[in-house]
């Protein structure tokens, strides 16, 4: 799709997990255009033509709205926490309690004049589908207000938090830059623009991946503009890898508590602004910076699009994760009491104390000698029943044999559990699966399937989350032998339960007990112990891939049997 020739997009530095005062969002809005080239008043016009003509419209005047803490929005989010409120819109931390997760939404005046372009921008975001941007799950006129539902994440840092305690290791900046320069040319080829990317829209998860937030809705409520919106998202891309080498803003004012650069240097290159880091990294940061005379002296061309710059990354060397140090262990040291001593003939080794000698009284005496007599008693007494028993005075033999029944050695014959329904399962995502097929797990079918949605560049979901899954429902609490999965490609799965006592479908994942896993194209899960229960989970953890860097599970039958 070709390029905007201007976006008008919305890209909210903060996009609701990023906690702001009025004050702070405020200078950002207004600094946007001038943080990205450093200067004065006289070359600042110079600045913006270079950087794109990235323009901030003029502050519109705040509406006051009537919420607070407790607000329903539809009935469904609950408002828990105001994390910005600047220019008008505010920006909340809320429950969704349909679903019982965490959200993040972002509130207008229906007769603000940006609500227009934020609800277009919204809608557009949302249709990207991409994982590797925060998703917006909901966009609503609703009455007198305009608003904006998006993920909330609660286990992802921001890259302000990270380059808090220091500059970014080689291998994170290489996958920071990797993974945003990707998604943002995504985005792109769709005709959406950030404007607004900073180190407080870039997060990176517990997994290691890295999601940007904020993606058209950002830069709409900012009212944030670009005639080159792609040399304004490839820049802003070095300036965050700048950053993440140098811990260091690559201009002259300080911003995203970072420090600026030194005054009338320019803009140098993080080799000469740190010891240490990488070479190859350092140049990237520099083409995509677009410093036509750094990149020069490097007989290297400027990056002026994500997509440049992604390819410029995929041609370097591959950063590897520096192996982990190994310490090995000290000796324990010896008790002293345990330590040989030595002589001209070599170590002697310790004594070994005698064991005490045992003492006899008289009453041991005694005792020893009761014991022994009921012992000879004892003996006596059982070889005349044991003679009696073989003689039995002339008659016939007695049977001490207890007699047993005899044991039934057939296996009890499987049967055929049937599932009344299923449920698609995505905890930790949107909550949906493509619902529409999924029927086609149980349907005895081997030409129909349901599948998952594609995901990109690793088989454990894009690096996104640990699994998604189906929820069986057998129509009450049976017993549970074994259940056997058929996928199309090889693939890894889990089977959880719920308890038996679970009076209706449970919504959270951790109500379902992981009783067995297994990996294959058939995979047959058989629970550890017994197991009885109603809703089954069959969850997968890995997925074979559906094309060169993408990735897509389908599952096209599930039989369960008692």
């Amino acid at each position: 799709m070709a390029e905007r020739s201007t976006a008008a997009v919305d890209v909210a530095g903060n996009s609701g997990d990023e906690p702001l005062t009025a004050e702070a969002d405020q200078s950002t809005a207004d600094g946007v255009a001038q943080e990205r080239r450093p200067g004065t008043e006289h070359d600042q016009a110079q600045g913006d033509q270079a950087q794109g003509d990235l323009v901030v419209a003029d502050s519109v005047p705040a509406q006051a709205l009537d919420l607070h803490s407790g607000h329903k929005l539809a009935r469904r989010y609950r408002l828990e926490e105001c994390v910005t409120r600047l220019d008008g819109f505010s920006s909340w931390r809320a429950v969704d309690e349909m679903l019982r997760r965490a959200v993040g939404v972002h509130i207008l005046p229906a007769d603000h004049p940006r609500a227009r372009s934020v609800l277009s921008a919204a809608r557009s975001a949302a249709l990207l589908g991409d994982p590797r941007f925060v998703q917006v799950l909901d966009a609503v006129e609703d009455d007198d207000l305009v608003y904006v539902v998006h993920e909330w994440l609660p286990d992802a840092t921001e890259l302000t938090a990270l380059l808090a305690s220091g500059p970014l290791e080689a291998h994170d900046a290489y996958q920071m830059v990797l993974q945003v320069s990707q998604a943002m040319a995504a985005a792109h080829r769709e005709g959406l623009a950030h404007l607004c990317l900073t180190p407080g829209t870039v997060l990176r998860t517990f997994t290691g991946q890295w999601r940007i937030r904020g993606l058209a809705v950002s830069a709409a409520l900012r009212g944030v503009r670009s005639d080159t919106p792609q040399r304004a998202d490839t820049e802003a891309i070095g300036a965050l890898l700048y950053a993440g080498l140098t811990q260091r803003w690559p201009y002259e004012t300080d911003a995203h508590g970072l420090s600026g650069l030194p005054k009338d240097l320019g803009l140098i290159p993080p080799d000469q602004v740190r010891a240490g880091v990488h070479l190859g990294l350092s140049e990237l940061a520099m083409r995509a910076l677009a410093n036509d005379g750094a990149t020069a002296s490097r007989h290297e061309a400027a990056c002026t699009t994500p997509e440049e710059l992604a390819k410029a990354v995929n041609e370097m060397p591959r950063v590897r994760r520096p192996e982990p140090s190994f310490t090995p262990p000290s000796e324990y040291p010896r008790p002293s009491y345990a330590r040989p001593s030595y002589t001209a003939a070599g170590p002697v080794p310790p004594p070994v104390p005698a064991p005490p000698a045992p003492l006899e009284t008289r009453t041991g005496k005694a005792l020893k000698w009761a014991v022994s007599a009921l012992l000879i008693a004892a003996l006596g007494l059982g070889s005349w029943q044991l003679a009696d028993v073989f003689m039995n005075k002339g008659g016939d033999p007695i049977d001490v044999v207890p007699q047993t029944q005899p044991k039934d050695d057939k296996p009890k014959q499987a049967e055929p559990i049937a599932v009344e329904g299923a449920t698609d399962f995505d905890p930790f995502g949107d909550s949906k699966e493509k619902p529409s097929d999924i029927s086609n797990v149980f349907d005895g079918k081997s030409d129909t399937y349901w599948q998952t949605d594609r995901y990109y560049g690793y088989a454990e979901f894009g690096n996104l989350k640990s699994g998604v899954g189906v929820i069986l429902d057998l129509g009450k609490v049976q017993q549970v032998g074994k259940v056997t999965v058929t996928f199309k490609g090889e693939t890894s799965a889990e089977l959880r339960a719920a308890s038996g006592s679970a009076g209706s479908q449970p919504a959270s994942f951790e109500d379902y007990t992981k009783v067995a896993s297994g990996s294959g194209t058939s995979v047959t899960l058989t629970p550890d112990k017994e197991l009885e229960s109603r809703y089954l989970l069959v969850w997968l953890t890995k997925i074979p891939p559906e094309s060169s860097g993408t990735f897509r599970g389908r599952v096209v039958d599930v039989k369960v049997t008692s």
